[in-house]
């Protein structure tokens, strides 16, 4: 490879044939010109800092993410980095230099996001030597965090904590790290044909989102051995919320990380490679089936598998906020909201020093864009509870804040349609006092495009932004979903209304909805009883359909 940067992105941008596979889109093109492996920027990062950021060629901007760099449209030179926290794990010394390193060479924004990581922002071109150094030196990375690669894995946030968890599972999480990533990235999985998500955990209290992953290992037992069943094929954008199907493979604890990586060679060897939207991995199973796909597994590990087991997984949702006792004998976890996921260095600061003062340093972050204090023991938890930081990350808070999720938006984000996250928080506030404290908690997702990063097809409530043309000017506006959910009943959200513009009558619309939503799943759970043949996807979304063509009947589809 030669050291010119320029040739970075000569093969598509001057759509050579011999470097460019035939019928392939534009990234499979920048990973040519890097022999397969977008890792190998990294040689040219010197040479890339010199140039500066107005230099940057469309496939550097690209090939950077799979170091974990992200240009950011909305703010011309300042960047983006993804940190990889396997199972959303981190320490208090991680947490105080990600604070220091905002504050210090960022614009003082940081982000937990719906994947269990960090994401700092403001930062220069000049500056990712430092910070890497900086993370390196408390263990953290950024490597195959964007693209074409396999995010970061997900987990119970308090795996090996919590007493019902039928086993822990964190330690195959890192177990897959370390493979996949390891210290340096691994060449092995950097070519997929795009980006991968992955969730383990022996939580039965389904507090990941386990049915909108690429693979899922979920807690299962069979004949009295504990493991996991694999589904295969979710996935959140790309056309919408898939569902991840059974695979009919069990495998036990020391199995797991094996056949996952075989799962993702087999997507690297054939999945698609056309058009971006068809590039996940449900449509590599669309085209193949399952048992193709399982026949190629057993054929690929050299050894049969056992079929699935019993799911061992309730039928209840947890999102580990408030306090909670641990398994550990008085030690107690407290989980602390944090409105969409954003906080400042401050904050992130002041969280590390609670852990240190009250637990043992460790702090769990949550695929709500939350935060778990751990190991506190348990006299000392009313004195943890009176700390200012919990005033504004309250382990109490409004039922319309509880499962508030929002993915960037537009003030970061180069997909994004509208701005999201001050929105959201304006709408749940809004809604808390038209509706009260005493109401049931509702989960409420944005996404701020179809995208779907903010997961807005597996809540009660999901908005999905874009813009449209009202009375002749461009204006927000959002479609509303109903319920979706995950676990072992999963269904996509429906969309009830179409076009509900971001002004001052979006809280009456909302509220109007989750009243009639709430009304759906009464009548769901009444009929239940009354007929055991009677399922929730007879009825799914009647209530809040019948509910929305009232209120806009043009905006529905017939």
């Amino acid at each position: 490879m030669t050291n010119d940067s320029e040739t970075i992105s000569t093969a598509v941008e001057r759509k050579d044939p011999a470097q460019i596979p035939a019928g392939s889109n534009a990234v499979e093109g920048y990973k040519a010109s890097m022999n397969g492996d977008g890792l190998r920027i990294l040689d040219q990062l010197p040479q890339i800092i010199e140039r500066g950021a107005a230099a940057l060629t469309p496939a550097e901007k690209e090939l950077l993410k799979w170091v974990g760099v992200f240009f950011r449209k909305p703010t011309p030179g300042k960047f983006m980095m993804r940190i990889r926290m396997p199972n959303g794990f981190a320490r208090s010394n991680q947490l105080r230099t990600i604070a220091e390193l905002s504050r210090r060479l960022g614009n003082g924004v940081l982000d937990v996001t719906t994947r269990q990581q960090i994401e700092l922002r403001g930062f220069t071109l000049d500056t990712v030597p430092e910070i890497w150094e900086k993370l390196r030196g408390v263990d953290l990375r950024t490597l195959q965090t964007g693209i074409d690669n396999v995010r970061n894995i997900n987990g119970c946030a308090l795996a090996g904590l919590a007493p019902h968890e039928l086993f822990d599972a964190s330690p195959v999480v890192h177990e897959l790290d370390r493979l996949i990533v390891g210290n340096k990235g691994n060449p092995e999985f950097t070519n997929l044909p795009r980006k991968f998500n992955i969730t383990v955990t022996g939580c039965p209290d389904n507090c990941t989102h386990s049915e909108s992953q690429d693979i899922a290992l979920v807690p299962a037992k069979k004949a009295g051995r504990l493991g996991f069943n694999v589904l295969v094929g979710g996935k959140m954008g790309s056309g919408g919320f898939t569902v991840a199907s059974p695979l009919n493979v069990f495998v036990e604890i020391f199995q797991a990380a094996a056949a996952v990586a075989e799962l993702i060679k087999i997507y690297r060897d054939h999945g698609p490679r056309e058009a971006r939207s068809r590039c996940r991995f449900a449509f590599l199973i669309e085209e193949w089936g399952r048992r193709r796909l399982r026949a190629e597994l057993v054929s690929r590990l050299g050894r049969e598998l056992a079929f699935q087991g019993r799911d061992m997984r309730g039928s209840t949702h947890a999102d580990h906020l408030g306090v909670s006792s641990q398994k550990q004998a008085g030690l107690a976890a407290v989980g602390l909201c944090i409105p969409t996921g954003r906080v400042n260095p401050d904050q992130l600061d002041e969280l590390a020093r609670l852990s240190d003062v009250y637990g043992n340093g460790e702090i769990r972050l949550t695929t709500g864009q939350n935060a778990i204090i751990s190991n506190i023991p348990a006299d000392r938890v009313a004195e943890l509870l009176e700390q200012p930081l919990l005033k504004q990350f309250s382990p109490r808070p409004s039922p319309f804040v509880r499962g508030l999720v929002a993915c960037v938006g537009t003030d970061y984000c180069n997909l994004a349609l509208i701005e999201t996250k001050s929105r959201a928080v304006e709408l749940s506030q809004a809604l808390h006092n038209k509706m009260g404290s005493g109401a049931n908690p509702v989960t409420i997702h944005w996404s701020g495009c179809p995208a779907g990063c903010g997961n807005h097809q597996a809540a009660d409530v999901g908005l999905r932004g874009f813009k449209t043309r009202i009375d002749g000017k461009i204006v927000d506006a959002v479609a509303i979903y109903t319920g979706g959910r995950t676990g072992p009943h999963a269904v996509e959200g429906r969309e009830i209304l179409q076009t509900v513009p971001c002004d001052e009558s979006l809280p009456d619309v909302v509220a109007g909805v989750i009243q009639s939503y709430r009304f759906e799943v009464e009548a769901r759970e009444h009929a239940a009883l009354a007929d055991p043949l009677f399922t929730a996807a007879t009825t799914a979304g009647l209530a809040s359909w019948r509910f929305a063509r009232t209120l806009a009947p043009a905006a529905m589809p017939a």
